[in-house]
C-alpha cells in the first residue's frame, strides 16, 4: 500500500490533506517514529483511523442543503458579530487593528454569507433566516458573561477568538458529510458536490486563517494548545465546551506523546501532541454549544 499515492489522490478534492493528518512540524518530524510503532500489518487500520479521524465521520448523515444552512447559520453569527464591531468605530476597535485585520475579516464574513445563500437559492432551496443573537451569550437577555462584549476590546477579543476556533471544528466536523452526499449532490445539480467541497474547504482555511491572526493579537499561539485535562486554552473557563476534545493526543490508534520529539527526545509533550491536531465538532456538539447563549432558542 503506497500512503502517499493514496493521500495524492485524495489531495485533488482536499488540497488540505495533509493539514488535516499532520498540521505541526513538530509531528511531521515524528513520522519515521510513527512507522516504527505501527506494525506493517496495523498499517490499513491505522491509516484508515486517521482518516476517519481527520474527516470526522458520523452515522447520521443531514443532506447537502442541510449542511450549506448550517453553515449558514455560523457565517451569519460570525457576520454579525464583526459588523456589530465595527459599528462601533475606534471606541471598540483600535484603528490599526481594524485596518490590518478586522475590515478584511468582516468582509470575508459578509461575503461567505452571500455565497452560501447564493448556491443554497441556486439549488431551488430556501436559504435559512438569521436567528436573533445575543453576543453576551445571556440567551437573549443582553446582560450575559460577555455582557461588555461591545464594550471591552479584550472581551470582544475573546469571543472572536471562539467563534474563529469554533468554526474551524466545525466545518471539519461536516468534511464527512460532504464527501458521503457526492452521489446525492450530483443528483442534484450537476457539479454540485465539487462546488459545495470546494467551498467548504476554502471557507475552512479562511476561518483557520481569521482564528491564527485573532489568536496571535491576543498573544497566544496561532493554534490550540491544550494540557491532558484541559481542551481550553483561552483561559476562559466559559467556554470549555467550545474546545472540548482537544486535549485528545491518539491519533489513528497512536499516543502522540510516545513519539519521539523534534529534539531527539523519547517522548512528546502534551502540548505539542494537542497543537499537531485539530479536533472536529459535530453538527449537533455546535449548535447544543451555540443556542440558548449566543443563539437565542425560538420561542
Amino acid at each position: 500500500m503506497n500512503l502517499f499515492n493514496i493521500i495524492e489522490e485524495i489531495e485533488n478534492v482536499d488540497p488540505e490533506v495533509y493539514g488535516r493528518i499532520s498540521e505541526r512540524r513538530d509531528v511531521i518530524k515524528n513520522i519515521t517514529s510513527f512507522g516504527s510503532k505501527v506494525a506493517l500489518a496495523a498499517m490499513p487500520f491505522a491509516v484508515g483511523t486517521i482518516f476517519k479521524k481527520a474527516y470526522a465521520q458520523s452515522t447520521a448523515t443531514p443532506s447537502v442543503v442541510a449542511i450549506l444552512n448550517y453553515a449558514l447559520t455560523l457565517e451569519y453569527l460570525e457576520s454579525y458579530f464583526y459588523n456589530q464591531g465595527k459599528a462601533k468605530g475606534t471606541a471598540l476597535i483600535p484603528a490599526a487593528a481594524a485596518t490590518n485585520y478586522f475590515n478584511q475579516v468582516t468582509t470575508d464574513e459578509n461575503n461567505h454569507v452571500t455565497f452560501l445563500k447564493g448556491v443554497i437559492t441556486s439549488l431551488g432551496a430556501t436559504p435559512v433566516t438569521a436567528p436573533q443573537f445575543d453576543l453576551t451569550a445571556g440567551g437573549g437577555t443582553g446582560s450575559g458573561p460577555f455582557a461588555d462584549v461591545l464594550t471591552n476590546y479584550q472581551t470582544f477579543l475573546a469571543v472572536a477568538q471562539v467563534f474563529e476556533d469554533t468554526g474551524v471544528r466545525a466545518y471539519k466536523g461536516q468534511a464527512a458529510n460532504i464527501l458521503a452526499n457526492k452521489a446525492a449532490a450530483e443528483g442534484v445539480k450537476a457539479g454540485l458536490y465539487q462546488t459545495v467541497l470546494t467551498a467548504a474547504l476554502g471557507i475552512h482555511a479562511v476561518e483557520a486563517r481569521h482564528a491564527s491572526a485573532i489568536r496571535s493579537i491576543r498573544g497566544q499561539t496561532p493554534w490550540i494548545t491544550s494540557t491532558a485535562t484541559l481542551g481550553n486554552d483561552t483561559g476562559v473557563a466559559l467556554v470549555n465546551a467550545n474546545y472540548d476534545g482537544e486535549q485528545n493526543v491518539s491519533q489513528g490508534g497512536v499516543d502522540v506523546t510516545t513519539l519521539k520529539n523534534a529534539t531527539g527526545g523519547n517522548t512528546t509533550s502534551v502540548a505539542v501532541a494537542t497543537a499537531a491536531f485539530d479536533e472536529a465538532l459535530s453538527m449537533d456538539q455546535v449548535l447544543a454549544i451555540l443556542s440558548g447563549s449566543f443563539i437565542v432558542k425560538s420561542a
